[in-house]
């Protein structure tokens, strides 16, 4: 009814029914087959799942004996370019974790969109209802030995690994890489293309690589907003 409501408001035409038909098959397609595909993974690899989690197109899941990952409620995971609203998906969602006490923590009504999230040995938290725009990569490990330069192809240094922390309803834009040890605040914003290489406070826009941050975030964005024309989905700062 929703689609033929659309429709009739944009004209009754062929175009527009086969239009909207097209996409609501796909929309729905996608999901039922790529959270029933999820869900008998998780099942399978011990990985916890809130109600209403919710996939499009594949995921990749890989959980070392003893690491834990875990989402919550109404988490929404976009691995196909068919849902992608902005940009095009270079890789399915991946979580993994590779290391005995490593975990991976995604709050309730977060959305990924074809994120890669890698936690060797620590912990990796996103809060609640965080946004990740396509292609953002999350690690907690550089994965090898800074010193001595012959050794970093043998040596794994554990020791600098380290845990990452992003916020409740932060918003990070696509093509992002967020490195070890960094914590993002509460509703702070990182701009596309950023590598946020230090800590972000609360309700702050960075940017850059390394990322920095340009200014505080506060009501009068709101009203600047909504002077202009809304965007009918963000997928990227």
């Amino acid at each position: 009814m929703n689609i033929l409501r659309k429709a009739l408001q944009r004209g009754l035409t062929p175009g527009n029914v086969i239009s909207y038909l097209s996409l609501e098959c796909m929309r729905l397609w996608g999901v039922c087959f790529g959270t029933l595909r999820l869900r008998c993974k998780a099942a399978l690899l011990g990985v916890s799942l809130g109600p209403g989690v919710r996939a499009h197109g594949p995921v990749g899941l890989l959980r070392w004996p003893g690491g834990s990952i875990s989402m919550g409620a109404g988490v929404s995971l976009i691995s196909s370019w068919r849902r992608a609203t902005a940009a095009s998906l270079t890789a399915p969602v991946r979580l993994r974790v590779f290391g005995p006490g490593a975990s991976i923590e995604i709050g309730e009504g977060a959305s990924l969109n074809g994120t890669s999230i890698t936690a060797r040995s620590q912990r990796i938290s996103i809060g609640r209802h965080v946004m990740l725009a396509p292609n953002c990569v999350i690690v907690d490990s550089d994965f090898h030995a800074i010193w001595p330069p012959e050794a970093r192809l043998t040596n794994p240094g554990y020791e600098r690994d380290a845990p990452v922390t992003i916020g409740d309803y932060a918003w990070i834009g696509m093509n992002c890489l967020i490195l070890k040890g960094v914590s993002i605040g509460e509703g702070a914003m990182i701009g596309a293309g950023s590598v946020v290489t230090r800590h972000v406070p609360p309700f702050c826009l960075a940017a850059g690589a390394p990322a920095r941050v340009l200014r505080r975030l506060g009501p009068e964005d709101a009203k600047s907003r909504a002077s202009g024309p809304a965007p009918a989905r963000p997928a990227g700062v």
